[in-house]
Parts: C-alpha cells; structure tokens; sequence
C-alpha cells in the first residue's frame, strides 16, 4: 500500500501566520475556525447543460459534498470542460474531443494541487470525461472515489427499445430508400427520453465497466441508470468513503491500478463486446500509474477472454438490462468463474475482488451467458504491413470474420462521408480514411457519422473502413480503426493507393496491404503529407505533444 504523507497536504495553506490572507479567503467562503482545521477535499465534475450526458452531475456532487461534510470534511466543488461527441460529431469540433481528455485530467491536477487538497471525489458523464477523471485520479494518488453519472432510459419506438444509434443508423437507411422521413422524424423524438449517457455498451458505459473493476468506483455505480433515485444516495456515500480512505481505511488510486487491474478492466471490455476507445483509454490510465501498458496488452487478454455479455451494439441488452441482472458483478463473477479473471485485486473497500464477489450469483444466462457467445473477446487487434504497431476491430455481433477489398483512398473524414451520404461506393470496397490520427487529425476524430450510415445503408460488413482515426463505442461492422502508426508519422496507411488490394482477417489477427515491400519503398521514398491549414491554438499544442494511439495518445511523460 502507498505510504501516507504525515501531515494533509492542506495543511500548507491554513498552518502558521504567514497564511493569514489564505484563512481571509476561506472565511470569505463562510469557513468556520472549525472548519478550517477539518481535511479539504475536491469535489470534481464535468456538470454542465451541454449534453444530456452531464446534465445531473451538479446535482449528485452536491450530494458528495453533502457527504463529505457528514463525515468530517470540508467539500470545495469545482466543474472541468466537457467536449461531448454527441455534439462534435461529423464536423471539425471532432477534433477537440480526444483532447479534452487531456484538459480534464490537466485540469483537475492543477485545481488539486494549486490549493492542496486532502482527498477527490469525481463525476463524469460522457465519453472522455470517464478517462479524463480516472487519469487525474491516478496522477494525483490521494484518497479518491470515481462516480459516473449514468446512462439514459431507452426510448420506445414501435414496440422496441431504441437509442441514439438507431436515429444515426435512420439516416443512413434513409439515404438507401429503406425508412421515410417521417419515420427518422419519429425516431429522433424517441430515442432520448432522459438525461444519461448512450445507454448501451458504447464508451461511456464501457469506461465506467472499468472504472467499477478496476476498483475505483463504488460497487453498483457502473449500470445504474441516470435517473434512479439511489444515485443521490451513492453519491453522498462517495463523500463519505473518500473521507474513509483519507483517515487510512483504504487503499488509493495507485494501489487499484495495477498491471493485474489493468488485465482485469481488458477483459471486462472484451466479455461485453465493449467500445474500442477502451483501447486508448485503458493504457493512458495505466500511463498515470507509471505502468507500460499498450494494445498489445489488450490483445493478449482479449484473446484469451470469453465474450459473454450480449450488449449493443453487437448484442441485444442495454445497461439498464446489464444492471437488472446485477451490473458489472455478473460479468466479474462470470469471468472470474471462468479463470479469466485476477481475483487478488484490490476494491474500494479494502477487500479483494475475489472477496468482493462472493456470493454473487454471476451470470443470469440471458444478458450475461453462462456459455461464451464466443471463445474470445469481442475486440480484436489487427497486425501487418497495414499496421505494424497494430488497429482495432469489433468482431462482437459481426457475421464474418475475414473481408478482401480494394481501397479506396481519402485523405479526411469529410470525403469520405460525401462518397457515403452519395452512395458512390461498391461492395467489395475498403473506404480508407487517413491523416486523422492523433497528431495527423490533429485530434484523431471519432466517425461514428461515416460508420452508421454505411450500416444503416445495408452495408455494415459489405463495405470495409480502414482508418488512423477512431470509432465511437457504438460503432459496428468491419470497421477497422487506431490504426498505429499514423498516416501523418510516417505509418503504411499513408502508402496505399486507389485500387490496392487489402485482407482483414480477424480469426488470423492480422490487416494485409498486397503491395510489394520493393514498391512501398518506392511509395516512401516519393511520400509527402498532404498540405493542410496548420493548427492553432490547443490543436497545435495537442499536435505537438501527442503520442502514439498504440500508448494511449498522451501527452505528458510517464512518472
């Protein structure tokens, strides 16, 4: 366990004569003499009324603050940026997504550190948010607790739960003459009816998966809905356990996020067919810890881990349908079962996650299986000469496992999509998308726009995307992306051509360019990047700073 410091870090700002004018600014927020001799404890959120994602968490970090003052703490709150894909998504916003994570979990260290708190409790809603959070708590090491805000209810559309992906798969049904306007219409004033995140296995939900078995979370806190009245209850008990750990009850971030830990959250992602953003996110909260830890490490767990959980977009069951059944403990106990799972992990609580689990029934055979869907995970790691360092795919839901096409190449999102929305494309194509990765883009945009209406055009796995840049969670088909390295360093998928014939095999593992290496030494010798409108402001920072998707696309060094 981490060795604690001997006296709180606060302590610097209210102790001795010289920290008069400190004490004056407290008093000036209604501190008491007793209050400032109590701990201080961050209370960090993402709550705005941007999205619906994070529209709650005001709510719920007042209620942590409420805890934390039951339990003998003085709560300072304070709010981080949000860039939500949901807004972002299809135009340059895109870029600043992935970034943002960066800003939040920058953020919150600076805010942490600058007034020295004691403890951190967090909330997050959406997509980079989790990440962001989880990040800085890593970073900073202090008694912690990470709380997700939830997903969304499904909406109700003739007789069947919907969600937003079924509005962005609309559009591109639409465009092939298989739904009416009306209908969309329809479909658009249904698929959200609350506040929440994307309410199946997308990246938000994914993220807080992991926040929960990576020990840094409340039990319970990953499926519960946005809405649920409990969640003001949890959120005052983070309060209250953040100020548990703070007086030596438990363990900090640092002892949670171990290499077993990290295994543990790969393959909780990988039973539940979970959003290939996982595989950034992961190996930068592992970055925090100072742990190497890359896709390659996602590769290996997934590859021996059963998919179990039959959650969109691949499978049928939603959040609210995981949480029903018993929430990420019945696929930890399922996995543990399975002898695919680290036991000896630490929780929240001090115990171990063998511990923890006991007595949990695990799988209830219909949303968590009792027999694997399939034998491996529902994430797959692609290596070649395409991608040497490597690129991921979903396979969970996917019909089949190995696609030959042609390229078609597209040095940006936005002619890519003009080819799709038009559908001028042909089966048998594979769309490459390049110059989107982390540094190209600069800002490695999501596509869930270009990916959704390829499959709500019928084409999902008729079609192949290829691409340095990503995927939202609720991405589906052959869709190839992460693609390491980069067209923009340099990376093979900035070598391909009009017409080159390439094989994604996922059984096999492996993404093969037919090209010769005497005629891509050729291509290289003759390659420039393409001329672009250089970035500014935090995209040229971001550009300048920002490493590889294979490690998790950071920006700072390791400690």
């Amino acid at each position: 366990m981490t060795t604690r410091p001997a006296k709180l870090p606060s302590r610097v700002t209210v102790e001795g004569v010289d920290r008069a004018p400190h004490r004056a600014f407290l008093r000036g927020l209604g501190l008491s003499d007793a209050d400032i001799d109590k701990p201080f404890v961050g209370v960090a959120s993402t709550a705005n009324n941007v999205t619906p994602c994070n529209a709650g968490l005001g709510d719920l970090a007042r209620e942590a603050c409420t805890g934390v003052r039951e339990a003998g703490g003085v709560p300072f709150d304070f709010a981080s940026i949000s860039v939500a894909d949901s807004m972002s998504m299809n135009h340059g916003g895109m870029r600043y997504s992935l970034l943002s994570r960066e800003l939040i979990a920058d953020g919150v260290e600076a805010v942490v550190r600058g007034h020295a708190y004691d403890a951190l409790v967090t909330f997050a809603g959406c997509d980079k948010t989790l990440p962001g959070m989880m990040m800085a708590m890593v970073r900073l090491n202090l008694p912690s607790v990470f709380v997700y805000g939830g997903a969304a209810l499904p909406g109700s559309w003739r007789g069947r739960d919907v969600t937003v992906l079924d509005t962005y798969e609309g559009i591109g049904a639409l465009l092939a003459g298989d739904m009416s306007a009306s209908e969309l219409d329809e479909l658009e004033h249904a698929c959200l009816p609350t506040i929440g995140a994307c309410p199946g296995q997308f990246t938000a939900n994914t993220m807080a998966m992991v926040s929960e078995t990576l020990g840094l979370a409340l039990p319970g806190s990953a499926t519960m809905p946005a809405v649920h009245s409990a969640r003001r209850a949890m959120a005052r008990e983070a309060g209250r356990v953040a100020m548990r750990i703070l007086a030596g009850d438990g363990p900090l971030p640092r002892d949670l996020v171990t290499r077993k830990s990290l295994e543990n959250a790969c393959a909780a992602v990988a039973a539940t067919g979970g959003s290939t953003n996982a595989g950034l996110h992961i190996p930068a909260i592992a970055h925090e810890a100072g742990i190497d830890f890359s896709m390659d490490d996602l590769a290996r767990v997934s590859r021996r881990t059963p998919l179990l959980a039959d959650m969109k977009p691949g499978g049928k069951y939603l959040a609210k349908d995981l949480h029903a059944v018993g929430g990420v403990h019945a696929v930890l106990k399922a996995l543990l079962d399975a002898g695919a799972l680290h036991g000896d992990c630490l929780t929240l609580s001090g115990a171990t996650l063998e511990q923890a689990l006991a007595g949990h029934p695990g799988a209830d055979g219909e949303v968590v299986r009792r027999q694997p869907i399939t034998p491996t995970g529902g994430i797959v790691v692609l290596k070649g000469n395409l991608c040497p360092d490597g690129a991921l795919l979903k396979v969970a839901g996917l019909k089949r496992l190995r696609y030959d096409g042609v390229a078609r190449v597209f040095d940006c999102e936005e002619d890519c999509a003009r080819v799709v929305r038009d559908r001028a494309y042909r089966e048998g194509d594979v769309l490459v998308i390049r110059y989107e990765g982390p540094r190209g883009g600069p800002g490695m945009r999501e596509m869930l726009g270009v990916t959704a209406l390829l499959y709500g055009q019928g084409v999902g796995e008729k079609v192949a995307l290829f691409t340095d840049g990503r995927f939202s969670g609720a991405t589906r088909g052959m869709m190839v992306g992460y693609a390491s390295p980069e067209a923009a360093a340099g990376g093979a998928l900035a070598l391909v051509r009009d017409g080159d014939r390439i094989t994604i095999d996922a059984e096999a593992g492996t993404a093969t360019l037919h090209v010769g290496d005497d005629e891509l030494t050729r291509r290289r010798a003759a390659w420039q990047s393409p001329r672009r409108e250089p970035p500014t402001g935090v995209l040229e920072k971001y550009a300048r700073l920002v490493g590889s998707a294979f490690d998790g696309a950071v920006t700072h060094g390791a400690k």
